[in-house]
């Protein structure tokens, strides 16, 4: 397996975890917080496509979805490009409000599509492409996509978790 192929395949992973997470959710649910201080289904999953929306974008040196696209009013936001939910306070949390698990979903597929064209174009050498040396080490290709992909199955996974906390799932009769 190449390169192009193995990170195409981790990437692939996001789409259907995030599906399982919200499938069957009303707006209500993708905005209520499991406990007091705990990110919403929502807003976990919106934050993961935006990170993955933001970065790539940024490699590619293109707009980015969010700003270009109608997602913003579907998440009753502004199609802001530095608003990825990193630094959100309580407030800001809360302001993410998907309108249903839709909006989640058709976001997330747009941004993924665009991430599978970038990484069928990747060769072994230009995961080595210095992209930011503000760090120590300096950032590559690869560790930006590693990183993206690390945050986005990690947060996939806290919003399964906090659909499990909520007593959302299926058999739980939503």
């Amino acid at each position: 397996m190449d390169v192009s192929d193995t990170l195409t395949e981790l990437y692939g992973r996001i789409g259907p975890l995030v599906h399982e997470a919200v499938v069957g959710l009303d707006a209500d649910h993708l905005g209520r917080a499991p406990s007091p201080g705990a990110n919403p289904i929502g807003w976990l999953t919106w934050h993961l496509a935006r990170v993955q929306d933001h970065h790539v974008a940024d490699l590619l040196g293109e707009d980015q979805i969010w700003v270009t696209g109608p997602w913003a009013e579907r998440f009753g936001l502004d199609p802001d490009p530095h608003d990825t939910g990193y630094g959100h306070s309580p407030d800001d949390v809360a302001r993410v409000r998907p309108d249903g698990p839709d909006a989640i979903e058709g976001y997330l597929a747009a941004v993924a599509d665009r991430t599978r064209t970038y990484l069928s174009g990747l060769g072994p050498t230009d995961l080595d492409e210095l992209i930011d040396d503000r760090w120590s080490p300096p950032v590559t290709v690869g560790v930006r996509l590693v990183s993206v992909a690390d945050d986005d199955i990690q947060h996939a996974g806290q919003a399964a978790y906090a659909r499990g906390l909520l007593g959302a799932w299926p058999t739980a009769g939503l």
